[in-house]
């Protein structure tokens, strides 16, 4: 046997305690909030395979402590194993940083409030440090982490499928959900690729929290609890579904919504999920509602000397020593809550409530048994439940034996449980709840006990005995009417006419030829137009043989002989027609039993319609119009040749209603115009040269050296810029539109020597995420080298996307349907801001589209208008 080396034993733990990028993220996550956090932003490029940042405002890490900090087994939470049963903190191995250093390539950015500036650590496999510099971010600690899994292929190509990936990301936005629930005072941020994904801002108390993650129509059915034990001391916080409410909203058919916390730690106790959705799904008897989960947020503090964490490397599995008092106390928050429903019968259940309170004469049910939940209760008020520890443990005992224990003995302990609650029964069950008003069943019969029902009136009838025998007669005479298709055979119905069919037009050669060649194209070219289809078959047409040409004939003339045929028989058999149909309504008389009003009205119809064309042979009123295409062109050619079309190049015609759109006449040719993509170019490109984003002070003014802004020549262009004019002390405000506009507010302090001189950015826009000291760069470099003297030449392209997303936003604000005075204006907007060669809109896609050309001459127009000949 030999000994592994030291860097496979490393890579092999390290790999157990990294598995995966929730494992990256939450590690990171929870040493940000070791660290006081109050800020977390997680930022993930292409899963997280790429890069993962988790950036914090925490306290920072120690100059003294960073070369320490990467290592394995070092750690400034913990110093022994006795200070475990005090833990107070998420993380205390001191594993994290190294176990990601192995699978992965790490830099690590830190600044205390007594650091000047901070600095950037790159870290090696063993997190030993390899290189640092100094970096221009602020108090607190930012680690990236690059290419994770490199050198573990198999594990990297578990997340080469997108489900996988997308899987992962969703896990770690759950993760910050739950923490965004147990933390309200933290605000969180996760972006991936550069886009945001979800966020939470700072909020006061965990019913704002669960506001901000499920939203208002879930919290809407959660009712705020809290159960106190002494002895053992288990503390029980939490927002349960109402009692009642419809599971479709307060459940999810995963179990990424039901939050359970030991200590503010998120973690997984399969005992107390099994019981939560127990005792949520007994409230409805339908089978969907039974593997549901319930949304729900459940907080239980117990003294951290009974809590064992370290189970599993995730820590998401903990270990609680008083167990049975946890579940005992839990057990004993949801009864309270959806009532004791035992597994026992109905008749057992009547005869439990029967002995246990001998002198009621309205037995105790279930849901009133333990808690009587007011309307105020669902106003969001708290709901308090103060049990003894010997009391709830003696109710969770006998709940789990009462399939083999009696009844008596079961209602005895839940009665000692809660030995103010019979009381308020007794006050309540005069009372009429509104579940049971609304299901009709708060009254009922004394007599029999089943609901009362509605009230029926009965009103005697109103007829006379003259007008009842007028009805028997009218009846008896109904009866004794036969079919009206059988008696009427000697006449012609409707369902005969209806039954005839028409006689199809002989085909053409031609036309028997385009019906077989159509269908060969197809198969060829599936992706022919209509219009190439038939050119093809024309085509095919005049190259026909001569022979093959003489077989479509034949048809052809066979089809003629055989309608010729049918004509003739049909005006010679047409006398006989009315016995055959007769005779065939007869045969069908039986299966068609049609009433007699409807076949009245059918006859009525059909006979009254020849009447009618008879009655009135007049055609409909008309009046012919004059027009020809030799008006048309001049008309079209003086409108061309007008004075505002000519300075502009462009008249309007009309608008599309269906598609907001404009036909537009430019010289010759009709093209279709999108106001609103101009309106959107026209936006964009105001805000490119009048824009000033807002500047927000910040916290810890940025220190600029030369070194952060690239070199002395980008100091130098900065220092030469507009300034205003100097105060007091000699600081002097930089007032040059090219950094006000862009959000940059920056300060110049003259030295104690001549030459020496303090650069820093006292303020900086946070309407557009991640701006920094690169963007203002991105300025310098396009005044030193650009020579842009402009704002809009100077825009960095962070602020340049920012203003096209808000020029996107007040385009879609316009009305749909723009006045032809409204888009006129826009026309000479884009012709004297735009100019000719910019016509397309931030996306690229063009303002106006090719419909025709306008003919010129009389035979373009019937070239246009020539229909397809065979």
């Amino acid at each position: 046997m030999k000994q592994l080396p030291s860097d496979t034993v490393r890579l092999l733990s390290s790999s157990q305690v990294i598995t995966s990028v929730l494992n990256v993220v939450k590690e990171l996550m929870e040493n940000s909030l070791d660290a006081g956090a109050s800020s977390i932003d997680v930022k993930l490029d292409n899963y997280g395979l790429d890069r993962i940042e988790v950036r914090d405002n925490g306290h920072g890490i120690k100059a003294v402590d960073t070369p320490v900090m990467a290592v394995r087994h070092f750690t400034s939470k913990i110093c022994s194993h006795e200070d475990l049963e005090h833990l107070e903190t998420y993380g205390f191995r001191g594993e994290a940083l190294g176990s990601i250093c192995a699978v992965a390539e790490v830099a690590v950015t830190t600044k205390t409030e007594e650091d000047d500036v901070s600095t950037q650590y790159m870290l090696d496999f063993k997190g030993n440090i390899v290189s640092q510099k100094p970096s221009h971010l602020g108090q607190g600690t930012t680690v990236s982490v690059m290419k994770l899994f490199k050198n573990l292929p198999v594990r990297r190509q578990c997340f080469s499928s997108t489900k996988k990936c997308k899987e992962e990301l969703k896990k770690v936005q759950d993760l910050l959900m739950a923490y965004a629930i147990v933390k309200p005072e933290l605000r969180l941020m996760l972006v991936h690729n550069k886009v945001g994904v979800w966020q939470k801002a700072k909020v006061a108390d965990n019913r704002s929290a669960l506001l901000a993650t499920l939203g208002s129509s879930a919290v809407a059915n959660l009712l705020p609890c809290h159960h106190h034990q002494e002895q053992p001391e288990i503390v029980l916080e939490g927002f349960f579904p109402k009692p009642g409410a419809d599971y479709s909203t307060t459940s999810s058919s995963s179990p990424d919504k039901t939050f359970l916390f030991v200590n503010n730690r998120p973690v997984q106790l399969k005992e107390i999920m099994k019981l939560l959705r127990q005792h949520y799904s007994a409230q409805y008897p339908d089978d969907p509602a039974r593997n549901r989960f319930p949304m729900l947020m459940l907080k239980i503090t117990v003294p951290p000397s009974s809590v064992d964490v370290n189970l599993t490397p995730d820590k998401t599995q903990v270990l609680l020593h008083n167990k049975e008092a946890v579940l005992t106390a839990v057990e004993a928050l949801l009864v309270s809550l959806y009532g004791f429903r035992p597994n026992t019968d109905l008749p057992a259940e009547k005869q439990l409530s029967h002995k246990t309170l001998p002198s009621s004469s309205n037995p105790l049910q279930p849901h009133d048994s333990l808690l009587d939940i007011e309307p105020s209760v669902e106003r969001d008020n708290s709901l308090t439940n103060h049990t003894s520890s010997t009391a709830s443990a003696d109710a969770s005992l006998h709940h789990r034996t009462s399939n083999g224990s009696s009844s008596s003995s079961v209602a005895d302990d839940w009665i000692r449980i809660t030995d103010n609650v019979v009381s308020a029964a007794d006050k309540s069950k005069d009372q009429i709840l509104a579940e049971d008003w609304s299901r009709g069943t708060a009254l009922t019969d004394p007599l029999s006990g089943e609901p009362l029902q509605p009230v029926t009136i009965h009103q005697p009838s109103r007829h006379n005995d003259s007008d009842l025998d007028e009805v028997k007669s009218q009846s008896s005479s109904k009866k004794k009417t036969f079919n009206i298709i059988t008696e009427k055979q000697a006449a012609l119905t409707a369902y005969d006419l209806i039954t005839n069919r028409a006689m199809r037009a002989p085909l053409s050669p031609a036309a028997l030829f385009d019906k077989e060649a159509r269908a060969e194209v197809l198969r060829e070219k599936p992706t022919a137009s209509l219009l190439d289809i038939s050119i093809a078959v024309r085509e095919r047409w005049k190259n026909l043989g001569e022979d093959n040409r003489k077989k479509y004939e034949e048809k052809a003339k066979k089809h003629l002989e055989h309608h010729e045929q049918k004509s003739k028989s049909a005006s010679a058999e047409g006398p006989r027609e009315l016995s055959v149909s007769t005779s065939r309504s007869h045969m069908q008389g039986q299966k068609r039993k049609a009433p007699s009003s409807n076949q009245q009205l059918l006859d009525e119809l059909f006979s009254a319609q020849p009447q009618k064309k008879m009655r009135n042979p007049s055609s409909k009123p008309s009046q012919p119009l004059p027009c020809s295409m030799a008006a048309l062109q001049l008309q079209l050619q003086r409108l061309s040749s007008q004075s505002s079309a000519a300075s502009r190049g462009l008249c309007l015609v009309n608008r599309l209603a269906s598609q907001s759109a404009w036909v537009i006449l430019c010289g010759q040719r009709l093209m279709l115009l999108n106001p609103f993509r101009v309106e959107e170019a026209l936006l964009f490109k105001r805000l490119l040269e009048n824009n000033i984003l807002p500047a927000v002070s910040l916290q810890n003014p940025i220190q600029l050296t030369d070194g952060i802004l690239g070199g002395a020549e980008y100091a130098e262009a900065l220092c030469n810029m507009e300034k205003h004019s100097p105060e007091l002390n000699g600081a002097t405000l930089f007032s040059d539109p090219r950094l006000v506009a862009n959000g940059f507010k920056i300060k110049l302090t003259p030295g104690l020597a001549s030459a020496e001189r303090h650069l820093e950015v006292t303020a900086m826009a946070d309407c557009v995420p991640f701006l920094g000291v690169e963007d203002l760069r991105e300025i310098l470099t396009a005044v030193l080298h650009k020579k842009a003297r402009t704002v809009q030449e100077c825009r960095p392209l962070k602020v340049t996307n920012y203003l096209q997303g808000e020029a996107v936003r007040l385009a879609r604000q316009l009305p749909t349907n723009l006045s032809r005075e409204d888009v006129e204006e826009t026309l000479v907007r884009m012709e004297q801001q735009l100019g000719e060669t910019n016509r397309t809109c931030i996306h690229g896609r063009p303002f106006l589209q090719h419909l025709s050309d306008i003919p010129c001459t009389d035979q373009q127009a019937k070239a246009l208008l020539r229909p397809l000949e065979l």
